[in-house]
């Protein structure tokens, strides 16, 4: 196969061969919506491809190629009236430096223009029309002159990526934020006119990309014509794939390597799966890049899975967004992000519209996290939505966010080498001693120095931060197993071969309860890992150890159990 990682360019994966889930029967979906629609989706989840499919459909320049391009697709077998039949406008705002905001500024009016001299010469519009756009001091200045030129035509805009510097700015200050994208600012003065455009029919189709609905809601008194899909059933499987869609494309590496079907979309269900774009819908959705990048890497000789199933560069693009985790009340952020990584879920509200101007609450911060896909949906309470992390992709930037943040709070520095060689000695050997002690250092830091209000959640989330430095196991965090829910359990992953998996038990005995506190609850955490060890499917691991972790938030008492320890 011929696997189009990091390709977005549909006429190029069309016509060269590349693999193509057929996501073109979308386009009447769209097309019937309406005429104006936004549709919003994490980073890495297709939106450019999908763009660029309505870019060549609707391009009376491409009517040659449609056949070559369609004639085997959904859309292509049954095609709507409205193909072929406009000129096409597409912005994409990705590449913009975000160091200042004069940088953006420059970056935006750049990319504005730029793409409309391209328009003008693409379909042959008169030499001197460049110039008159080109001369414009202002994004706004330059699209009034456009539509001037063009409003003769049928104009079908697309915008990719519309918020991604305006994200980026956010994440480092509110007031760039407001300058930029708030009244009197160059980028809602942009939209204004496009508004303007639609009301006068110029543009006559309009869609628009991007990750969160910030910038949007932060537009809205200047542009409010655009229908927001982004949560409507229809439209939950338009981007990234479904399990049944995945089943084809790994297929050829089941054949090759005589791979257990089921086992492999399990194991990739656990990486990328789990994204619920709305609760109307039963059909989950794994990350189409994070899929693309796992066949792209599988090693069809050795029938191996990549040894990082993480792609460095979906990393790095959600590093850069963990930014936003800052807007608003810091503090309560952490929160909410600290009950996710311990229990993998948080019930909130949903934020239809996230006003910066009238503050930012926990709703907001909530709804925030789902438009980036650190969440998504699983379910109602009344008028709450129950959130869940969907994948252990999200789970591991989690964690990689939170090691920065502890080392931050208590002002320490953890030695990823040492942990990772404590965790191997875990795998190898059942040699717990190593972790004791990395627990031990990192919690007698925090208390001597009082960063953190001491308790089981807390300490909890500490020694997961801890585990997740390591890759070699699946780490589950109060897994339900048997309708019971230990702590956490290390359980053996693909590529590697461990020769112990792990259930721990967490007990937290405050100082102020004494020796008496202290034995309370090492019999009480005994007796409940006593009662795991019975579960049907804890029985089942063979490889399985248990221990109960006891701490007082200083000193740490590790106790090795089995079906025959004493309290």
């Amino acid at each position: 196969m011929k696997i189009p990682y990091g390709l977005s360019n549909f006429k190029d994966l069309i016509t060269e061969g590349y693999l193509y889930i057929d996501k073109t029967g979308y386009i009447k979906t769209l097309e019937e919506q309406g005429k104006f629609n936004i549709l919003l989706r994490p980073r890495r989840f297709g939106k450019s491809l999908f763009l660029s499919s309505l870019y060549y459909y609707y391009d009376v320049a491409a009517s040659d190629d449609f056949t070559g391009i369609f004639g085997e697709l959904s859309i292509g077998k049954q095609p709507t009236p409205a193909k072929n039949s406009y000129q096409m406008l597409m912005m994409n705002f990705s590449g913009i430096e975000v160091d200042t905001t004069e940088s953006i500024r420059r970056d935006f009016t750049l990319e504005v223009k730029t793409e409309l001299i391209n328009f003008l010469q693409r379909y042959d519009y008169p030499t001197v029309t460049f110039n008159r756009v080109d001369k414009q001091a202002t994004p706004a200045a330059a699209m009034k002159v456009f539509f001037k030129i063009v409003q003769e035509h049928k104009i079908y805009l697309l915008i990719d990526e519309y918020d991604h510097f305006a994200n980026a700015i956010l994440g480092e200050s509110l007031e760039d934020f407001k300058k930029v994208v708030g009244k009197g600012g160059f980028v809602r003065a942009f939209y204004e006119t496009i508004k303007t455009a639609t009301q006068e029919g110029i543009v006559d189709r309009l869609f628009i990309t991007g990750v969160t609905g910030i910038t949007l809601d932060s537009l809205t008194s200047g542009f409010n014509i655009g229908k927001n899909l982004t949560h409507h059933k229809a439209f939950n499987q338009t981007m990234g794939f479904t399990r049944t869609e995945l089943e084809t494309i790994v297929q050829p590496l089941v054949e090759q390597c005589d791979l257990d079907q089921q086992n492999l979309l399990n194991e990739l269900a656990k990486w990328y799966n789990g994204y619920r774009f709305s609760t109307r819908s039963s059909e989950l959705i794994f990350n189409s890049d994070m899929v693309l990048y796992f066949v792209d890497n599988f090693d069809i000789r050795e029938c191996s899975y990549p040894e990082q199933m993480l792609d460095e560069n979906i990393a790095s693009d959600y590093g850069k967004i963990m930014k936003l985790f800052a807007v608003g009340d810091s503090e309560s952020n952490y929160q909410v992000l600290e009950e996710l990584i311990t229990t993998g879920e948080v019930v909130g509200g949903y934020s239809r519209r996230i006003d910066m101007d009238k503050g930012f609450d926990r709703d907001d911060f909530i709804s925030l996290l789902l438009y980036m896909g650190f969440i998504t949906m699983s379910g109602r309470e009344l008028n709450d939505i129950r959130y869940t992390v969907p994948n252990y992709v999200i789970q591991r930037l989690y964690f990689e966010y939170f090691n920065k943040e502890i080392e931050q709070r208590g002002q320490i520095t953890i030695d990823s080498r040492s942990l990772k060689e404590a965790i191997k000695q875990l795998a190898l050997h059942n040699n717990i001693n190593p972790f004791r002690e990395e627990i031990s250092n990192v919690l007698t830091l925090f208390s001597n120095r009082d960063y953190m209000k001491m308790d089981e959640k807390h300490i909890k989330a500490v020694i997961l931060t801890l585990l997740y430095q390591s890759t070699v196991y699946f780490i589950k965090s109060e897994p339900e197993i048997n309708n019971r829910y230990p702590d956490i359990l290390l359980l053996e992953r693909s590529p590697y071969e461990v020769k112990h998996q792990f259930l721990f038990e967490l007990k937290y005995s405050k100082k102020s309860e004494g020796d008496k506190g202290w034995q309370e609850k090492k019999a009480e955490g005994i007796k409940q890992v006593q009662e795991y060890l019975q579960l049907e499917d804890i029985r089942a691991m063979v490889k399985l150890r248990s221990y109960l972790l006891l701490t007082n938030g200083s000193v740490v008492e590790i106790i090795p159990i089995s079906k025959k320890t004493k309290s």
